[in-house]
């Protein structure tokens, strides 16, 4: 994993790099210097019920720690999509229990430049139902950043699912549909995880199980290592894709 972590290291230097370049925001230099290496978690806002799987975060957030290379926020960093602290970190969460907040154009301008430099938007729906609340008002949010641009199935034998774990089922408290992205070239700028990840992993301050999840421990267990991937994604980009790693993949695969 220290190759990992070199890309991880590299691709955070260049979404700061991009971002100063562009000269966004005056508090980018002053995020880069005073903040720590951790991976935080952007949470955008929601209208009315607010933040969904808060507690999925946190195992996921834990797990990450225990079975990576990599140190992660325990907490969702709330962000203002219209300020500058949506470039504290490469990766935003959707996750709402009703609707998403309607986003006012310069916050529109803003998550669209942040997604184009790099950044990714994970949309994790709680509710698990294509034709739900939640997702109703994210893709007439997407719909008004991209006009010509949709959620599309991911093929099977994209990058994500190999980006840490070999992933073959992406998991989820419920099983409603396959992992969805939106792509800016070749790079998903915008993945959507319809079975409701977080909620599958979601735990009281016990460490109890807090929701039924469809499969049992098996799907919770692909839920997890969909999750690290995906984290991973966002910081590693398509580097398991080198040729390198290739006679590794393929003997993991025959065992």
């Amino acid at each position: 994993m220290r190759d990992a972590m070199r890309i991880s290291i590299f691709t955070g230097s260049l979404f700061w790099i991009a971002l100063l370049a562009q000269g966004l925001h005056a508090q980018a230099l002053d995020l880069a210097e005073h903040g720590d290496q951790r991976v935080v978690l952007g949470a955008l806002p929601c209208a009315g019920a607010g933040q969904a799987r808060q507690r999925g975060w946190r195992h996921l957030a834990w797990e990450i720690q225990k079975r990576t290379s990599l140190e992660t926020e325990l907490e969702l960093l709330a962000v203002d999509p219209a300020g500058p602290g949506l470039f504290a970190t490469p990766l935003l969460l959707w996750s709402c229990e009703g609707p998403v907040a309607e986003l006012a154009p310069a916050a529109r301008q803003n998550l669209r430049r942040f997604l184009s430099m790099g950044g990714l938007l994970w949309i994790d729906d709680p509710q698990a139902a294509p034709d739900g609340t939640f997702m109703t008002s994210v893709k007439a949010e997407l719909g008004k950043l991209w006009s010509d641009k949709s959620l599309a199935v991911v093929p099977s034998d994209h990058v994500l699912f190999k980006s840490f774990f070999l992933v073959r089922n992406q998991g989820g408290r419920r099983r409603v549909g396959r992992l969805q992205g939106l792509s800016l070239g070749d790079r998903l700028a915008v993945i959507h995880t319809p079975n409701d990840i977080l909620g599958a992993l979601s735990r009281d301050l016990l460490g109890n199980e807090e929701l039924v999840v469809e499969g049992g421990s098996l799907m919770r267990e692909y839920a997890l290592r969909m999750g690290v991937n995906l984290v991973m994604y966002a910081l590693c980009l398509d580097y398991k894709d080198d040729r390198v790693h290739l006679p590794f993949i393929l003997k993991r695969r025959r065992i």
